[in-house]
């Protein structure tokens, strides 16, 4: 398991209520949509095949479904730790996540080198510099209804994710700011 520590929020951040981040297709492509925080709409990135409310281990697309936030990666030697009440780590280069339905450690961080298939956490772009973990298919993993779907930074122009739904990396640093453990993000149906 990866280790986890908790920066401590400037004191103008005091959290007061549960707050969701709703996430929605929108547009003409699968893969676009918005995600809104209280009374602010930002455009985020989808998966390649849209939205699922039966996510298959490798189809592509983003879970229809209501996940928690539990803590968050970020690639120290490319920006500042994110501020948020949610656990953050820094990535390195050892970590990966593993991505094998068939392996005991599905759906779970693990140290590289590791043998079965799995999804380095530390790339050469710029998707996991800040990356979110949710509570999607965790508890417990069930084999083979995905793995690795996470809130991630975006890549330029919102090309698609594998599943994950994702923003630029200043929207994602602003929306942290809000976030503390027990806070949701909705993937709502279409």
């Amino acid at each position: 398991m990866l280790p986890l520590a908790v920066p401590t929020p400037p004191a103008k951040l005091l959290k007061k209520t549960q707050k969701t981040l709703f996430v929605r297709h929108t547009g003409n492509e699968p893969h676009t949509g918005t995600l809104t925080l209280g009374a602010v709409t930002f455009a985020c990135a989808l998966g390649r095949s849209g939205l699922t409310h039966t996510k298959r281990e490798g189809d592509g697309a983003t879970p229809i479904g209501r996940f928690e936030l539990l803590n968050v990666y970020y690639r120290a030697d490319r920006g500042s730790c994110p501020v948020t009440y949610l656990p953050v780590s820094p990535l390195s280069q050892s970590d990966g996540w593993c991505d094998s339905p068939e392996d005991a450690l599905y759906n779970r961080p693990v140290d590289l080198p590791f043998e079965p298939s799995h999804e380095k956490m530390w790339r050469d772009d710029r998707l996991y510099d800040i990356v979110v973990v949710l509570d999607c298919n965790m508890y417990p993993a069930v084999k083979g209804e995905g793995s690795a779907i996470f809130f991630h930074v975006a890549r330029e122009g919102f090309l698609p994710t594998e599943g994950c739904v994702a923003v630029y990396p200043e929207v994602m640093r602003e929306i942290l700011k809000e976030m503390a453990p027990g806070d949701m993000l909705e993937v709502c149906a279409e």
